[in-house]
């Protein structure tokens, strides 16, 4: 019996596409603030998480950054060796520490953020408010359900 093949059309798979597209807009926007900043795209994220959450513990960055372990305990030490972000032990866990932006960490997020968001309106730039609604619903939509089936599958295993 032969098995039947398919071809996969890359070009608009949408697991590629959108890992292709966040891969392009963070080079491009990192190229923005890394030399200016000497940060890399991690050191960015766990910036601007911490600027809007201060006090999470490295794990708790990892989940909202997407980051493996590696990753954010490499950009936490590069981080507070820059004099960036500083670590407290939490009082229930002495394991554990929760991470917080410096004086310095919050004055390079605080020039980074005009940057950040005149690259985003560059960006969205030609669509209307409707369309970045819609898209935006889009979004949560696909967050919310690739949550779903991660969860289902570790239920599977």
């Amino acid at each position: 019996m032969k098995k039947e093949s398919r071809i996969l059309n890359l070009q608009r798979f949408l697991p590629y596409r959108l890992t292709k597209l966040s891969g392009v807009i963070s080079r491009s926007l990192a190229d923005r603030y890394s030399s200016q900043f000497n940060l890399t795209i991690q050191e960015w994220r766990i910036l601007a998480i911490l600027g809007e959450n201060p006090g999470l513990t490295a794990r708790e960055v990892g989940l909202l950054s997407s980051l493996d372990k590696v990753n954010v305990s490499r950009a936490t030490e590069k981080l507070e060796k820059a004099g960036r972000i500083f670590r407290k032990v939490v009082a229930e866990d002495r394991r554990a520490f929760s991470l917080h932006l410096t004086e310095e960490g919050q004055d390079v997020l605080d020039r980074i953020i005009p940057l950040a968001s005149g690259y985003e309106d560059l960006l969205l730039e030609g669509f209307s408010q409707d369309e970045i609604e819609v898209l935006d619903k889009f979004l949560n939509r696909l967050d919310k359900r690739a949550d779903e089936l991660i969860a289902h599958l570790k239920e599977q295993s």
